[in-house]
Order: structure tokens, then sequence, then C-alpha cells
């Protein structure tokens, strides 16, 4: 390939061009009309008799009931993970371990693109943020918390590492099985239990999870997935039977677990909000700045904390860079999450999409400019345009709290400590 020809690779499509579709299939994901509780190792009715469909974002087709799990049911979860901790997983040794996570990694691998499928078609996100980054991501990280099961003792030198107990998780829908991932692959490597709780708009790969858990022939009550709303979550936390309490979530949520949980004795991690800023210099090579901000915001929807929704520019900058993103932002295509051609998925949730149309009226009423693309959205589903602010100030809501969509904020500066100050200025601890 010539010079110019991996130039013209890299170029953006112009926008106005117009893409023959290419759907990825759905006949490769089976669904079951309805899930109960995975405890003990079997899918059981719940005692709350409570179910709830999950939704097709891209559709608002329902794709099947899932079980909403009440007080006895996460009591039954956690009773099932410390009889399965006291009675063998917490003496087997290491290797042992590592053998379970790396048929599970190995599994995923193989199952990869029905897990990409089921996961565009629960949480919107485009198949190919599904297919090239969750899926593969989720695999590395049980390979690598495999490969440390065993070399615990030289990551701690001079000391005996050794299991907590039982593990209680709750994980948010922007991620949903590379959360999973990051939340199971550390605990079953360091020989704990888990009681996982998906969110409930995104529970459906953590129960297709459940069918490579068994065919990994991990041993019955290891893991076990509860599902349901807030109020399951709530029982999670509170639970006398939980060792350690994981939480990815909202900042507000977060404070109230940590309050739960104080003089508990239980251990704590809380990966909460943020409010991430991309910074560019007036030295920066442009094209591959707005790539990076085009990435990070619009391709997965803001959907992650770190996702950079604000952009600081230095003054001397501001046009071309401006002008760059807007015309960058024109080529995006947004429509149904299954096509490969897809950029901009649909939102996760009715609810989600409420939450950025009020950020977003909020923007304008504050005096930002708003600048949306000419697009065409679906007439059926939960979308929003890709969307820039500029003249926002420090103090506008679209500047510090967190969207969650495809908004980016744009503020500008003049020297480098004024970046920082700014890029800090925000109530996140990110």
């Amino acid at each position: 390939m010539t010079e110019l020809e991996r130039k013209q690779d890299r170029a953006p499509i112009p926008a106005g061009w117009e893409y023959a579709s290419a759907p990825e299939s759905r006949e490769i994901v089976r669904l079951e009309e309805r899930y109960g509780l995975f405890i003990g190792g079997e899918f059981v009715e719940p005692s709350s008799g409570e179910f709830q469909p999950s939704i097709n974002p891209a559709s608002e087709e329902p794709l099947a009931e899932v079980a909403y799990a009440g007080a006895e049911d996460v009591d039954l979860a956690m009773r099932t993970a410390r009889d399965a901790f006291e009675n063998g997983w917490s003496d087997l040794p290491p290797s042992e371990r590592a053998k379970y996570m790396f048929r599970i990694a190995r599994i995923l691998q193989e199952r990869s693109r029905e897990f990409a499928v089921l996961e565009s078609l629960d949480g919107g996100k485009p198949i190919r943020e599904s297919r090239d980054v969750d899926l593969p991501l989720s695999a590395a990280h049980f390979f690598y918390y495999a490969g440390w099961a065993d070399k615990l003792e030289y990551a701690f030198p001079n000391r005996a590492p050794r299991p907590v107990g039982v593990a209680g998780q709750v994980i948010p829908w922007n991620f949903p099985l590379l959360m999973l991932a990051w939340k199971i692959a550390p605990a079953l490597a360091a020989g704990n239990t888990v009681v996982l709780k998906p969110a409930e708009t995104t529970p459906l790969t953590a129960l297709l999870f459940c069918d490579v858990l068994r065919q990994a022939e991990v041993p019955p009550g290891v893991v076990n997935i509860v599902t349901g709303d807030g109020r399951a979550g709530a029982e999670i936390v509170r639970h006398p039977e939980v060792d350690k309490v994981a939480f990815t979530g909202s900042t507000e949520v977060g404070k109230e677990i940590q309050k739960a949980v104080a003089g508990t004795g239980k251990k704590l991690t809380l990966e909460l909000g943020g409010k991430a800023a991309n910074i560019i210099f007036d030295d920066a090579p442009l094209d591959q700045a707005i790539e990076g901000i085009v990435n990070g915001i619009y391709f997965n929807q803001g959907h992650v904390c770190c996702a950079g929704s604000r952009l600081l520019v230095q003054e001397s900058i501001y046009e071309p860079v401006i002008s760059k993103l807007k015309r960058r932002m024109g080529t995006l295509r947004v429509g149904d999450p299954l096509d490969k051609n897809t950029d901009v998925g649909a939102i996760n949730s009715q609810q989600q999409l409420e939450k950025i149309k009020e950020l977003v009226a909020a923007g304008e009423e504050e005096g930002a400019e708003i600048f949306q693309p000419a697009c065409r959205l679906p007439e059926r589903g939960w979308w929003f345009v890709p969307t820039v602010f500029t003249n926002v100030a420090q103090s506008y809501r679209i500047a510090q709290e967190e969207i969650f969509g495809p908004v980016l904020s744009v503020l500008t500066f003049r020297t480098p400590d004024e970046a920082v100050e700014k890029a800090n200025n925000t109530p996140y601890g990110l």
C-alpha cells in the first residue's frame, strides 16, 4: 500500500455517502423466554415471584423476562456462596482455580460472536465496540487473573495472601460483560466466591455467562448471579454474609453504600462517577486528536466515566479544532447497533435518554451554543443525535455532571496551569 493509499484508508468518510447495511445476524443468539436466578449452579425461580422484561433499546422490543430478586433470594445466594467458599473453593490449590479460569477465558473466546451480538442487542452499543473491545477484553481479564492465581505470594512478598470470603458485586449497564469480568476474575483468582448483580437494563450477557460457568464446570455456588433493580443491590450490600462489597456506578449510590458498610468490618471498593477531560495543546496533531475525541465520546456514546465528555482546547487553536470536530461529526452514522457500519448506537434506556435530554436542555438554557449534525434517527427506540456544546462556562451543568451520552462540552484555556485547574474543577475523583 502506498503512502497516499494509507492516508485515504485513514481518512474520514465524506458526509452524504450512503452505505449498504451490514447487520450481524441475531440467529447466533438463543434466548430463553424467561430467566430465573442463577444460584448454586442452576437457575431457580425467585421467591419474590417478580419478573421484568429486558428491552432492546434500538427497537423497544422485549428480549426476555428476567427475575427480580428479593431479600429471600439474596439470602439464599449468599448462604450458597458461603457454603461453596467454606467447603472446597477456598481450599482448592491456586493452580486448580486457575484451570477453571482459563477454561472460562477460552470459552468466552470461542463464543465471542454470540456474546457480542447479545451485548449490542441488550445494551444498544455498536457491534464493532462489543466485538472488538468488550469481548476480547473480557476474555483477556480471565486469562490475566488466571495467571496470577498461583503467584499471589510474589505480588505480596513476605505475606501469606488468603481469600476474604464472599464478595458481593454490583455492576452498571455501560459495559455489562466487561464489568462482570473485572469483578469476578480477580475474586476467583484469590479464592473468593461471588454473588453478582448486573444492571436491571442489561442482564442478559450475565445470564448467558452462567452457561459458560456450567460449560467450564465451575463448582456450584462459586459464582451466583442475581438479577434485579436497586433493591437487590441494597440487599447484597447489607447482607451479613458479605465480606467484601465491590460497586461500580454513580457517586450518589456509592456514598450510600459507604454509609451502609461503615463500621461493619466489610471490605469495600468503589468505582464511581467521573467527568474526564481531553486536553488539546497548540502543538498537538489535530486530526489525530479529533479521532481520539470521537472514539471516546461518540463511538461509545460517552458510556464510560473516562470517556472525555469535556474537551479543553488551547485558545490559539480553538477555531480549527471546532471546525474539524464538526466536520467529523457530520460523518458519524447513527443507527442499528448490529450494523457493522454504525458509529453511534441506541441509548441504553428511556430513563437514560430523559437524563441526557434534561442536561442538554440545561446547557442551552445556561447559554451554551449547541451543534448537532443533520441526522435522521430511527422511528422506534431510544436515540440521541451526537452533540457538541461550545461557549461553555465551567459552572454549567453540562461541564460538571456526568451525561453518559454522545454529548461533548468544549472549554478553552490559555496556559497549562489553567488547563489542569479546569480539568480538576469537578466534584468527581477521577
